[in-house]
């Protein structure tokens, strides 16, 4: 029903940046929570970042003030800029939609590798 796509993983060095961007087909997705999750080998799935359908946003500990979640309902796409970036950022990221009633939907991933 929802389509999600997420694009900008890739290879940064440790305290360089990168810009993951998911874009959602099929439905609007303003209504619903969006974040990002993120799974190192060998380690659960853990939640990276969140933002709700008002904007609030909301971040785990190992990444507050380097990450910055964001989402433009025009055009129907949530964003993760990654600053200040850490080899243990390295992980599968995954945009995560969650409607208030309904199953979540889950995008493939993104790889991103951060190392000197």
């Amino acid at each position: 029903q929802v389509q999600l796509v997420e694009s900008g993983g890739g290879l940064a060095q440790p305290g360089g940046s990168l810009r993951l961007s998911c874009a959602a087909s099929g439905k609007i997705v303003s209504t619903y929570y969006m974040g990002w999750y993120r799974q190192a080998p060998g380690k659960l799935r853990e939640l990276v970042a969140r933002v709700t359908s008002g904007g609030t946003t909301s971040y785990a500990d190992s990444v507050k003030g380097r990450f910055t979640v964001s989402r433009d309902n025009a055009k129907n796409t949530v964003d993760l800029q990654m600053s200040s970036l850490k080899p243990e950022d390295t992980a599968v990221y995954y945009c995560n939609a969650a409607p208030a009633f309904g199953a979540n939907y889950w995008g493939k991933g993104t790889l991103v590798t951060v190392s000197s």
